[in-house]
Parts: structure tokens; sequence; C-alpha cells
């Protein structure tokens, strides 16, 4: 999505760690407008597949979820990063490490809001890793569900998590994928 490229370069910040830095849009202060464009796309991407419920992890994932969600016209479901008291009876969970905060999150659906004649489409800010849409892909299919694909915002091509998937037969669909970037640069893949 050239529109998305043209944003991360004029107000994204590469950060040490290969950290790069959208809060001015995407997961800080939201571009309400420009993630409505967003979620058109990834309603067009995904159209002939047929989802019937969108899936994301809290908190940065559910802006983006929404958006696509509300072109689709499709309920969203969250994944918690932690087991509140506001979720009763019986969870799907997986373990998911982090990549921008170094950490391993137990994320938990309540186990009502994924059934097994679902056909959900996952949706997430970042892909780097792909370890939260691994976790995520995980309970769907402990729901016994369908995943029909995944799609970020942003990937993070160079860390080859969303190429991984690819390869396990996952249609992945990255609004802008970052070939490589540094201090002074940031490529796009074509």
């Amino acid at each position: 999505m050239k529109a998305l490229e043209d944003k991360i370069l004029k107000e994204g910040v590469v950060l040490p760690g290969n950290i790069l830095k959208v809060t001015s849009f995407l997961n800080h202060r939201l571009d309400v407008d420009f993630l409505m464009e967003m979620g058109k796309e990834i309603a067009r991407l995904f159209e002939t597949e047929k989802p019937t419920k969108i899936l994301t992890v809290e908190t940065s994932g559910i802006a983006i979820a929404m958006a696509a969600a509300a072109d689709m016209h499709l309920p969203v479901v969250f994944a918690k990063k932690h087991k509140s008291h506001n979720i009763s009876g019986e969870t799907l969970s997986a373990v998911v490490h982090s990549y921008t905060h170094g950490v391993d999150y137990t994320i938990v659906v309540n186990k009502e809001y994924i059934s097994p004649d679902d056909r959900v489409l996952i949706v997430d800010d970042f892909l780097a890793n792909g370890k939260a849409l691994e976790g995520l892909i995980d309970i769907v299919g402990q729901a016994g569900a369908e995943v029909i694909g995944c799609s970020c915002a942003i990937e993070k091509g160079f860390q080859q998590g969303g190429d991984k998937l690819r390869e396990k037969g996952i249609k992945v669909e990255s609004l802008a994928i970052v070939e490589s970037m540094s201090d002074d640069s940031l490529t796009f893949r074509k």
C-alpha cells in the first residue's frame, strides 16, 4: 500500500534494535481516517476468502482489526495478554513472545468466541518474527476453526516471520513490507 509506505517514510522513526516507531498514526495516536483506508485494503485483499470473524491480540492490533472488520461487517475477537477476572469459563491460550517488549505473554481468548465453523482472518499491527501470529493461529486451531489468512499493517521482511508463515501455506498479506532499515534509510519490498 503505497500510501502506508509514504506515511512510514514521513512519520516513522527507526529506533535501536530494529524498532520502527509509528506511534503518530498506528499504535499510540490513531489516524482514524487512514486506519479506515487500511481496513478497506485488508477487506479487498481477503474478500474472496469469506472470513466470518477477525482475530487479533491486544492492544495495538485492535484498531487495525476493527478498521478491517468495519469494512467487512464482521465481529472482532481480541486475545488478552493476561487472563483477567472478566474472562470466565473455558479459554484457549498460547504463549507468544513480543519482539518489541522482549517478554513472553500467555494470550487468552474465551472459548465461546471462536467456534469450529468460523473462518478466521488474523489481523495485527506489526509482523516481525511471527510469534504473535503463530500464537493466534494456535488458538484458532484449538477452537477447531480455520485460519483463512493473516494481514498486518507493517511487516519487517528482514525478520522473516511472514516468509516462514507463507512457506507453511498461510496466506499473509501485509500492507507494507520493510525490507531493510537503519538510522538513515528504510526500503520496502516490491
